[in-house]
C-alpha cells in the first residue's frame, strides 16, 4: 500500500491571524496600536530586536513600529518579504 504525504507547507507565507499578535503585546503597545488603528494601520507581525519585542502595522504600504513602552515610529525602515 503507498503511503499518501502531505504537501510541505511554506510557513512564512502564512501570516498569523491578528488575535494572535495582538495577545503578544503589551499594554503599551495595545493603546498605540489602537490610535493607530484609526488612521487605517493593521498588525502585521511582532519582530524581536536587540531583546525588545517590536510590533510592526502596515497602512496604504507605509510602515510603522511600535517599541515595548508604545513609542510609535512611522519612518521604520523596514524591508518586508515579498509573497
Amino acid at each position: 500500500m503507498e503511503e499518501k504525504k502531505s504537501p510541505i507547507t511554506e510557513r512564512r507565507n502564512e501570516s498569523a491571524k491578528a488575535p494572535v499578535w495582538w495577545s503578544k503585546l503589551t499594554l503599551a503597545q495595545k493603546f498605540s496600536a489602537s490610535s493607530l488603528g484609526k488612521f487605517g494601520y493593521e498588525l502585521l507581525f511582532i519582530r524581536h530586536v536587540k531583546g525588545q519585542d517590536i510590533a510592526v502595522l502596515q497602512c496604504n504600504g507605509g510602515i510603522a513600529t511600535i517599541t515595548p513602552d508604545g513609542e510609535i515610529n512611522t519612518t521604520a525602515k523596514i524591508k518586508l518579504r515579498s509573497k
